[in-house]
């Protein structure tokens, strides 16, 4: 996603062929999106970076035609709303959600250190104490959500995540309510049948906490086994197997961590042992600690309820940008070695209304550090693709003064940034150029000492 910064302080050869242009990148509201990481049936998650501070994300993009079909908006507009208030360690995060006319577009946190089940697909099966860690972890994940009135309904392993320090967190709590209908669990494209509860298999009515519990436990076994508890080739099969929960402990397994696993997999979800007894039981406790965290205060949903109303003030739309390209005469006259203007002005005492300077930063830095610069020095800051407004707060000699600046693309790694005047007096424009100026020096490309 980073531009790299050329290493080369002179011109080009004359024989180097010229530099590819940079692709078109995908931006929503403040998000530059990049590679799809991943896709289900009914939505797509794609990396991405804001570009006003850097910070990489992850954004959950649904169909909305998807979301209207199973009648679910009000519900699945509740449980993202409740979900963004948790702030809990085992949970991934939802930072804003975003509408355009077809999508929906749901900003999470990003989670890169891969699936837990990579795990034993790279090692095998897990130790016992080390199987008891990450189930520990994801009933601590359950539980809060839970007590929020939210409930995962498809809990399976490309669910479980695990950041760089090797903490499991558990995506899409409130995003699968919808997707969990019976039409498309029937699919093997929708879902993992062999984690799901035997009533929601049975399409019976059920409550989610207790089909909750029923895939940890599905989890657990498959974490110290190696392999399925309910495994079939032919679904019916599979179902049966499930609907009656017939299956069999391996002999590694401890006697403790069978009896609990019995308790789990009950197939009557009435007598199904509860998170509260869970907590309580001896096997679970071993070397068990509580979660710690912070829950923050006065954060704001109203975006959740703009994405689902129908209203069109508040949409957004994915778009195309790049920085506009300069052609070589054009950054041969802006260049301070071939710039006639500024012959002319020092022959008529006429003071320039604009400057410029070359980078090789990425523009992206290149905006966020004028930003930086302009704002201590009493400045509001407009953005719109790669150009922005700078608009003084106090009124000078002719007005509050205004500044525009644009980034313009060379080549993938060189920029040229112009600032110009459109407002206010042209000496406090110099005299704020120069204070502003001190701000950028980390960004600016020296090229030649100035004469």
């Amino acid at each position: 996603m980073s531009s790299s910064k050329s290493n080369k302080k002179g011109g080009r050869g004359g024989g180097a062929p010229p530099p590819p242009r940079a692709p078109a990148r995908t931006c929503v509201g403040k998000y530059e999106l990049g590679k799809t990481i991943g896709e289900g049936s009914f939505a797509k998650v794609k990396f991405a970076k804001n570009v006003e501070n850097g910070d990489h994300v992850a954004i959950k993009i649904l169909d909305k035609s998807h979301v209207l079909k199973h009648k679910m908006i009000e519900q699945l507009k509740k449980e993202i709303s409740a979900m963004k208030l948790i702030n809990h360690p085992n949970v991934v995060r939802i930072f804003e959600v975003m509408a355009s006319k077809t999508k929906i577009y749901i900003v999470l946190e990003l989670v890169n250190g891969g699936e837990l089940f990579d795990k034993i697909a790279r090692y095998g099966r897990l130790k016992e104490d080390e199987a008891r860690s990450y189930f520990q972890q994801l009933i601590n994940a359950v539980d809060y959500c839970h007590s929020r009135g939210v409930y995962h309904r498809d809990l399976k392993p490309e669910n479980l995540l695990l950041d760089s320090n090797g903490v499991l967190k558990v995506s899409d709590f409130g995003l699968s309510t919808y997707a969990q209908r019976e039409d498309e669990l029937l699919r093997t494209a929708c879902g993992t049948p062999n984690y799901v509860a035997p009533e929601v298999i049975n399409d019976r009515g059920y409550v989610g906490s207790a089909s909750d519990i029923w895939s940890c436990g599905v989890i657990l076994f498959v974490l110290m086994a190696g392999y399925l508890p309910f495994d079939e080739p032919n679904q019916m099969a599979l179902y049966k197997k499930i609907e009656k929960a017939q299956f069999t402990c391996p002999s590694w397994f401890s006697p403790e961590a069978k009896k609990i696993l019995k308790r789990i997999l009950d197939p009557n979800p009435l007598t199904r042992i509860k998170i509260p007894e869970l907590l309580r039981d001896e096997w679970f406790r071993k070397g068990y600690k509580p979660p710690s965290f912070t829950e923050e205060e006065d954060v704001n949903v109203d975006d959740v309820a703009a994405a689902f109303d129908d209203s069109k003030e508040n949409l957004v739309t994915e778009r195309k940008e790049k920085p506009v390209s300069m052609n070589a005469f054009e950054l041969i006259s802006r260049s301070q070695s071939f710039n006639l203007d500024s012959l002319f002005e020092q022959q008529t005492g006429v003071v320039k209304r604009e400057t410029h300077f070359t980078s090789q930063h990425p523009p992206n830095e290149i905006m966020s550090k004028i930003e930086e610069a302009a704002k201590p020095l009493g400045f509001n800051v407009h953005k719109r693709n790669y150009k922005m407004r700078l608009q003084g707060d106090k009124s000078g000699r002719k007005g509050h003064l205004s500044v525009a600046t644009e980034v313009f693309e060379v080549a993938p790694s060189l920029h040229v940034v112009e600032l110009r005047k459109t407002g206010g007096d042209t000496l406090e424009f110099h005299k704020f150029y120069k204070n502003f100026s001190s701000g950028l020096q980390d960004i600016v490309w020296h090229t030649e000492e100035k004469i």
